[in-house]
């Protein structure tokens, strides 16, 4: 049974061997071998396999200049290695190299050459076979390129637990360790390639994208990872399109339309140089142009795409490239290559034949019929120039420099660098089991692995804990998932002025280290977009949004795609393209751009505002007037008028009202906390002061003409102390309400934001509103009670109080603080404070000039009224009206009852006083009498009553006539003695002279 193993695995590994003659492979022996997968040709030549004989091998078409370079550094890093007297001393390592074609099929049929070997190894058949040529098994492969040919490599090399370590393959996928157990790879994860596209985009503030990925698992993982990315960074993508080389030309042109038909003006490639060349082949041919080409690392320099006749089209391409590394001496073994020296690389003959178009006589492969399949062209990273059926033979003697091929392009060696780099990781993999000390290893018990017997299982597991430092001074070790982070170099195709060729030229980088944030540069100034403009282009759904707008989503369409609309008052917005509007903050508002926020317009009741301004002299000029009147009280305090008037109440009248119009200043002016606190008690106080004193002095002087025969204690009652004790309780009620009011809810300035949006009012905050009812209910009820005492005194004589000028004052009152309720309530703002000085200053007015106008006006302009005969015969007279009624009354009452009794006409009552109809003087005098009447003063009343009328004559003397005075009051005398109700008439005329 081991026999019969044994040859079907010889069988297995000799048509492997036929499959993949001498001019198929690189070889070389050694005591340990290392496998190399590389594109040495893009592709297989399409061939219908119709089974009807032995399917054959299919034929690798289109030479990679590019590919057979990473082969040539590869081979130069073992010989490298192999001449070190350091690494691997004693130690010869050797290694077989494949071309995979770009394709997985023949990939495949590599990796089946490497297990085999490692399969026949492993059973252990020296014994049964006599193997010669025997070589030692593979302990490690370098490659694959393509991320979807080291998937399928990875799957069969994890089975016997092989390792991989890739150079170029770059899918996310590959980090699944649960899936690919032995897979490393010195290049980046294309997650953060992915990342770093998304915030290029994001950098150049595009928002409108198509994207395009190759349909295998390069392409697909990856531009799934940037929609991720450019979901969070609110990209939106128009178009998304898979491609393939394989792909028919229908595929291919419908592909075109929709880019052709698109808005977006970038467009983010995934893709292989090979995958994407139909489709750019394409779009030159229909000359579609104005695009960007966001170009993933696998094509971003691709010599395939990057040819002067695509130029026009994709010359706005920025793509990323991997960090270059230097490989001394590596310049000098590429211009080594020769196939006569090249014994191990059976890759030579064609590499010279497809470089000089020409073609090697020893071979039949190399003959001018089988070169025409070897087109010239390359995959994205080299190709051959030749296109010829024929070619000439080579001479053997040309030279390397003089010919200008991707192969020699070492200016920037990154894909080279990376496989140098994977060979010297398993070269310290190797080193470390070679220096590994007993007790100290990675394997059981801590024992070490026989480098001479060494199996790829255990190299694997070193390679997993490798760490070293390269040749450029970095540290080389790979992470839990195989990787190594690296950074990324971007690039901007530029059209060379002196040869016409596609330059790449570094414009950034990307610090896959850095923070969040800090990791992308771009140096702008060196960018060339279309190979001459500076200027960005644009590629979003809508028109940026100006400051002062924010962007409006459009139902149905995408969140890229919006309208701009304005920002609402009190909201501004200070970028472009703003998502949302921002609120001012609470003392701000927007301006008319809604670009910023100003400070809101601070109202209240100015100083300096015309308003204010006339308020403010309209309080003047009653304080004022006040003041000048209580200037005349006090400079004629003797005259008849001011005695009259009860000049001590008159003063405290005129002080209240003075504090009546200094009270509205009060409202005046930036509210603060203590004005608040004051305005209104000290306008409440002045006017329950005001009308404090206006009510005593009409009640004491009804009390006093409505006694019957005054006393004692109508004296007394009506004394200047207890009116001034009146006037104190009647103001101490109010201000025992003002203390309540400051103690439980004081005024305070108040910021109002709510009445207008764009207007802060400063203004007062009552506190209690009805602690300010309170305090006006209390200033009305004042009033009205005045208002009925000056009513029922209308009457009286007007040089005592004037009560029909009282009356009319209340009335003004009333009408003022009635209005002020509902205008008050309507009103907001300083029109607040307004209309209580409006109120105050109308009720002040009304009080001063009803009350004290007419008597200054006595005072100033009529001096001879302000005599007490004047004043005398104003109170005479309305003693005789008084006395008249009483007589009639009492006239009236004795006739109806002398009617009842009998029908007697009865007698007019003893008295100086009679009614006549006809008008007679009821006090007739002696001739001689009536005389002296007439060259005296003297004042005459005539009082009408409803059944006659009463003719009333008084006159005064002179004191040097007092005799003439003293035979007129005897006659009073007489007549009071006659009648009680004449001696409350005389005290009643003597009582403005007291």
């Amino acid at each position: 049974m081991t026999l019969y193993s044994c040859c079907l695995i010889l069988l297995l590994f000799a048509w492997n061997t036929a499959a993949y003659g001498p001019n198929q492979r690189a070889q070389k022996k050694g005591d340990i071998i290392l496998g190399g997968l590389f594109p040495i040709h893009f592709g297989v030549a399409a061939k219908d396999q119709d089974l009807k004989s032995r399917p054959e091998s299919v034929e690798c078409i289109r030479y990679n200049f590019r590919g057979f370079r990473w082969l040539q550094a590869m081979i130069f890093a073992i010989e490298e290695i192999n001449s070190s007297p350091t690494l691997l001393p004693n130690m010869t390592l050797g290694y077989r190299i494949f071309d995979t074609c770009n394709t997985v099929s023949k990939a495949l049929e590599a990796t089946l050459s490497f297990v085999a070997q490692n399969k026949i190894d492993s059973l252990n058949l020296d014994e049964f076979c006599n193997c010669s040529e025997h070589i030692p098994s593979t302990i490690a492969v370098v490659g694959a390129t393509g991320s979807g040919i080291s998937t399928a490599v990875a799957n069969l090399l994890g089975l016997f637990y092989i390792p991989q370590v890739s150079y170029a393959s770059s899918s996310r996928l590959l980090s699944n360790k649960n899936q690919f157990k032995s897979f490393l790879r010195t290049i980046p994860n294309d997650e953060h390639q992915a990342t770093a596209m998304a915030d290029i985009i994001e950098y150049f503030r595009w928002n409108w994208v198509g994207t395009i990925a190759a349909d295998d698992d390069y392409g697909r993982p990856g531009i799934e990872k940037f929609r991720e990315e450019a979901e969070e960074r609110d990209i939106c993508i128009d178009f998304s399109e898979l491609i393939s080389q394989y792909s028919d030309e229908e595929e291919i042109q419908q592909v075109v339309e929709v880019i052709q038909n698109s808005t977006a003006r970038v467009i983010v490639v995934f893709s292989s140089g090979p995958d994407l060349e139909p489709l750019i082949k394409e779009i030159v041919r229909r000359n579609i142009t104005g695009k960007i080409w966001l170009a993933s690392e696998a094509w971003a320099s691709s010599s395939l795409i990057a040819m002067p006749e695509f130029f026009r089209v994709i010359g706005s391409t920025i793509g990323f490239a991997l960090k270059a590394g230097q490989i001394p001496g590596f310049r000098e073994f590429l211009q080594k290559v020769h196939p006569k020296k090249s014994n191990n690389n059976g890759f030579a003959k064609e590499f010279w034949e497809e470089t000089f178009n020409c073609y090697l006589p020893d071979g039949s492969k190399n003959s001018p019929a089988s070169t025409s399949f070897h087109k010239g062209h390359e995959e994205g990273l080299g190709a051959g120039n030749g296109t010829a059926a024929f070619r000439p033979p080579c001479t053997g003697d040309e030279n390397i420099t003089s010919v200008e091929t991707p192969y020699m392009d070492y200016t920037h060696l990154r894909i080279s660098y990376n496989v140098y780099l994977a060979v010297y990781s398993i070269a310290h993999a190797l080193q470390d089991i070679y220096t590994c000390t007993p007790g100290k290893g990675l394997f059981t018990n801590g024992s070490c692995a026989d480098i001479k017997k060494v199996e790829a299982w255990q190299v694997l597991k070193h390679l997993r804990h490798l760490n070293f430092t390269n040749n450029m001074g970095e540290q080389v070790d790979f992470d839990e998932f195989g990787d190594l982070v690296g950074n990324y170099s971007i690039i901007n195709w530029h059209l060379s002025p002196e040869d016409g060729s596609v330059v790449f030229e570094e414009v950034g980088h990307y610090n896959v280290y850095a923070k969040k944030g800090e990791r992308l540069f771009i140096n702008e100034n060196k960018i060339l977009w279309s190979g001459f403009s500076k200027e960005v282009p644009f590629s979003n759904c809508s028109r940026d949004c100006l400051p002062g707008t924010r962007k409006g989503i459009i139902e149905g369409e995408p969140t890229c795609c919006f309208e701009c609309v304005d920002c609402p008052d009190g909201e501004y917005s200070d970028e472009t393209d703003a998502s949302a509007c921002d609120k001012c903050p609470e003392d701000y508002w927007s301006n008319e751009n809604h670009t910023s926020c100003i400070p809101k317009q601070i109202e209240f009741l100015s100083w300096t505002e015309p308003f204010g301004i006339a308020l403010t002299l309209f309080a003047v000029l009653g304080i004022f007037l006040t003041s000048f009147v209580l200037g005349v009280f006090t400079k004629f305090r003797n005259t008849p008028i001011v005695k009259a008037t009860n000049r001590e109440l008159s003063y405290l009248l005129l002080f209240s009202l003075l504090c009546c119009f200094s009270s509205s200043l009060f409202f005046i002016g930036e509210p603060q906390n203590w004005t608040c606190r004051l305005r209104q008690p000290a306008f409440g106080i002045s006017f329950v002061l005001c009308i404090s004193c206006i009510l005593v002095k009409t009640n004491r002087v009804l009390l006093v003409f409505e006694a019957k025969i005054p006393t004692s204690l109508h004296r007394k009652w009506w004394g200047l102390n207890l009116q001034f004790l009146l006037v104190f309780l009647c103001t101490f009620v109010q201000i025992v309400i003002c203390v309540i009011w400051l103690y439980t809810a004081p005024p305070s300035s108040y910021r109002n934001h709510e009445l207008e949006d764009e207007i802060i009012f400063i203004t007062c905050h009552e506190g209690s509103l009805m602690a300010l009812g309170f305090l006006i209910g209390y200033t009305c009820l004042l009033a009205a009670i005045c208002f009925f005492f000056a009513f029922k005194s209308r009457k009286l004589p007007e040089n005592f109080n004037e009560a029909k000028f009282i009356t009319f004052s209340m009335l003004i009152f009333f009408i003022v603080w009635i209005s002020f309720i509902p205008a008050y309530a309507s009103t907001y703002g300083k029109f607040v404070s307004a209309v209580e000085v409006i109120a105050i200053l109308a009720a002040s007015f009304g009080l001063l000039a009803c009350i004290f106008f007419n008597k200054v006006y006595i005072i100033l302009f009529k001096p001879s009224r302000n005599t007490i005969e004047e004043v005398r015969c104003s109170t005479a007279a309305h003693a005789f009206k008084v006395a008249a009624r009483a007589t009639l009354r009492r006239s009236n009452v004795s006739r109806k009852r002398s009617n009842s009794l009998g029908g007697s006409t009865g007698s007019t009552p003893s008295s100086s006083i009679s009614s006549k109809s006809n008008h007679e003087d009821p006090f007739p005098l002696p001739a001689s009498a009536e005389r002296q009447r007439q060259q005296q003063r003297g004042c005459k009343q005539k009082v009408s009553f409803g059944s006659g009328t009463v003719t009333l004559s008084l006159s005064f003397e002179e004191p040097q006539k007092n005799a003439m005075a003293n035979r007129n009051t005897k006659r009073r005398n007489s007549l009071e003695a006659q009648n009680s109700d004449d001696s409350l008439m005389r005290h009643r005329a003597l009582l403005p002279l007291q």
